[in-house]
């Protein structure tokens, strides 16, 4: 199906059409909403893909590698395609492969899929790639640089934003989103700033934008998005008092939590049982060194309403636990799946894994749904009402 005719299948149906790359458990997906349809979704991992079967059913899910994915594969002609691809490469615990990584670099089969569509007369208008913010500065800025010329080179305009779900969730967790227009495609000037907004372009994102090519950099776009609305929702909210999957510490257990505590850390639970309310605290387990230089486990929490950003599973440390306090009373336990979906923006709908790595896996590595619908509502269903120029040429016709 060719690009001009596309808006008319569109606005038959009532509803903007997508496939979605990496889709671990489908979070794009809940974040697009119902006016968007899903034509073909696609993931690696076969427990991830089993809980997207489950929550969207497999009817387009193809389970696999990304390399071995044909156009033949993707039906007709999208709107967006999505790809939230794999970040460990360029995090900055990963070990700096960036792109060039088995993981990360899972990017560029992606993108040849996408420069095939091209040729097939089947670009899609927009495309959005998600990842942590340590893409802007993998390998010395030239991962970012690359996928900006990977971009401008197949005709595409594009910016990106740094969006920290703490806007919109009691959880902190910056991601970057790139995001892509056909060059056929009209801009309104209401999507766009002459400069960029510290809110949305902070620091790190401009030193990134510098150093791409001069052609990228013509087909640079300021993306323009509101304040949200502020949220309503803080950590201690989202905590169940009869979880399922994890068990309160023992007294005992709790006490040794506490006892991995720093000084400093320790100061924190003393003044959250003086708050006069109950308080909730996530913990983190972190390698540091003593007063001797030795490597000590510790534990450091915060009691700022908000929980710390959700990690995968890999390791215990990386298991955000919780600390309620209420007075001199003082629990503690793993974070539950259920708490961790509710941090990713999942409806209670929304079934989880039964194995607990496997749950907390699917949050961890997940993209936080209302961000998802906040930039579908502010800048992608925005840029859809508008004709390409093709279509215009269409109209006149």
């Amino acid at each position: 199906m060719a690009p001009r005719e596309r808006k008319a299948l569109r606005a038959g149906a009532n509803m903007a059409q997508f496939y979605e790359f990496f889709a671990g458990g489908g979070m794009a997906r809940a974040g697009l909403g119902k006016e968007w349809r899903c034509l073909f979704a696609n993931d690696f991992d076969p427990k991830k893909a089993a809980s997207y079967a489950a929550n969207w059913s497999a009817k387009d899910l193809l389970v696999g590698d990304v390399a071995e994915v044909t156009t033949a594969a993707l039906p007709d002609a999208v709107d967006l395609a999505w790809a939230s691809f794999p970040c460990q490469d360029l995090s900055l615990a990963g070990a700096g492969a960036g792109l060039k990584g088995k993981r990360s670099g899972t990017f560029w089969p992606f993108w040849k899929l996408m420069r095939d569509l091209k040729t097939e007369d089947r670009a899609p208008r927009l495309i959005v790639l998600e990842n942590v913010c340590g893409a802007l500065h993998s390998h010395e800025g030239k991962d970012f640089a690359a996928i900006g010329s990977a971009l401008s080179n197949e005709g595409y305009k594009f910016g990106a934003v740094i969006i920290d779900a703490v806007d919109f969730l009691p959880q902190s967790r910056p991601r970057l989103f790139i995001i892509g227009v056909r060059g056929d495609s009209d801009i309104p000037d209401n999507l766009k700033l002459s400069s960029p907004d510290p809110k949305w372009h902070p620091d790190r994102l401009l030193k990134a934008y510098e150093k791409l090519s001069g052609r990228a950099a013509a087909n640079w776009i300021w993306w323009k998005l509101p304040t949200p609305p502020k949220r309503k929702k803080t950590f201690a909210d989202l905590i169940e008092e009869t979880p399922k999957g994890v068990k309160w510490h023992t007294p005992e257990q709790t006490l040794r939590l506490l006892g991995m505590m720093s000084e400093i850390n320790r100061q924190k639970v003393e003044r959250a049982k003086e708050a006069g309310k109950r308080m909730v605290g996530g913990i983190y387990k972190r390698t540091r060194l003593d007063e001797f230089g030795r490597k000590t486990q510790r534990a450091e929490v915060r009691f700022d309403d908000l929980a710390g950003c959700l990690r995968t599973p890999t390791g215990g440390s990386s298991r955000q636990s919780i600390l309620v306090i209420d007075g001199d009373d003082v629990r503690s336990r793993l974070l539950s799946p259920r708490e961790a979906a509710r941090l990713m923006g999942l409806p209670e709908k929304y079934k989880l894994p039964e194995n607990y790595n496997e749950a907390y896996h699917l949050a961890g590595d997940g993209v936080a749904v209302p961000v998802v619908r906040f930039l579908a509502a502010r800048i992608l269903e925005p840029l859809l009402d508008q004709k390409t120029e093709r279509e215009e040429e269409l109209a006149a016709a």
